[in-house]
């Protein structure tokens, strides 16, 4: 099946200013039933991750590529493109990771799952005595989805008080330096990203 080029979310980090608010954005969308104070009974979990060192803070989340190298690589087809872009289902996930090596700008992350307000655990056998077996957490894959289910787009767009995110057109850009390429081969020019 054949899809048009995704949208993705394009951070600015000269506008970045750490604050998180697209962090808590993204996560409170993806809660069913959304929050409001005193509802939570587990941890946020958002889909993008601010990245902060001493040289630069932004978020950084899945670029939702075409040729999506997490759902080449996952064993299980839990990860698989959409016209919404690159999904996760997680009732296929087993939680393997080959997807988070696989990411090439480490979008990918193994969240935690809760229900009912429980983490979710899992059993994991010994394998020098296979008698014997711990319990540990479960993680699944957990990346952007583009709030595909959210009516007004993705909200950590929505939420960011610096207009540090934006959700991107390929065929826009496509377009527009189309044009802009023609117009300089004309003479005629104009500025890269200027609104033509």
């Amino acid at each position: 099946m054949s899809y048009p080029l995704t949208p993705f979310i394009l951070a600015n980090a000269a506008k970045c200013i750490g604050c998180r608010a697209c962090e808590l954005a993204c996560a409170a969308a993806h809660l069913r039933g959304g929050v409001s104070v005193g509802s939570l009974q587990g941890p946020l979990s958002p889909r993008l991750y601010l990245i902060r060192t001493d040289d630069v803070c932004v978020p950084v989340g899945c670029r939702h590529c075409e040729d999506a190298p997490c759902a080449a690589v996952c064993p299980n087809g839990a990860i698989h493109r959409t016209k919404s872009g690159v999904q996760v289902d997680a009732e296929r996930c087993v939680g393997c990771k080959t997807c988070l090596a696989a990411c090439p700008v480490g979008a990918m992350e193994m969240a935690q799952i809760w229900k009912n307000g429980q983490p979710v655990l899992r059993r994991v056998t010994d394998p020098v005595d296979p008698d014997s077996y711990s319990v540990e957490p479960a993680l699944l894959a957990s990346k952007c989805d583009l709030c595909h289910e959210r009516k007004s787009g993705p909200a950590c767009v929505e939420a960011c008080p610096k207009d540090a995110l934006t959700l991107v057109d390929p065929m826009k850009i496509k377009k527009r330096r189309s044009l802009e390429a023609a117009l300089a081969l004309a003479g005629v020019g104009a500025r890269a990203g200027e609104e033509l």
